[in-house]
């Protein structure tokens, strides 16, 4: 089943940078931009996180919840994290099953794509063609 717009977004439970746990419950009644990339520090992963944390306050104005994911472990989150002074969540899908749900999976990484789920739990937006230099301001207009 191909995840669609006006699809019901799958659930999802993931460790976080600091290893909390977060579920996708913790964001009802918010919008959520949760988008995939293959992996912590690299040059197209960087450029994504770095687009997304330059735009961050505009994100937080509009109450929109970041949420990255990747199938890196905590610790790699929290190297990237400090590294480029990220503000938003990183879950740590290492074992793929966030990545399976949102059809993201490509065997030992996750797949470069992006949902903005709405506040009642439905799929608004999907990003599949991902410009990782300007990510963040095409969902900010996506979104608009």
């Amino acid at each position: 089943m191909t995840l669609m717009v006006g699809m019901d977004a799958p659930e999802f439970t993931a460790r976080d940078t600091n290893g909390n746990t977060v579920s996708s419950s913790d964001f009802a009644g918010k919008v959520v931009v949760l988008y995939f990339y293959p992996k912590d520090d690299t040059p197209g992963c960087t450029k994504e996180a770095q687009s997304f944390r330059d735009r961050y306050a505009e994100f937080q104005n509009r109450d929109i919840v970041v949420v990255g994911v990747s199938q890196d472990d905590e610790e790699s989150h929290q190297r990237f994290t400090e590294k480029y002074g990220l503000p938003f969540i990183l879950l740590a899908d290492d074992d793929g099953v966030i990545s399976k749900a949102y059809e993201a999976d490509g065997g030992n990484y996750s797949k470069r794509i992006t949902y903005v789920i709405g506040p009642d739990g439905k799929i608004v937006h999907v990003d599949a063609n991902v410009n990782t230099a300007q990510h963040a301001d095409d969902i900010l207009k996506a979104i608009s």
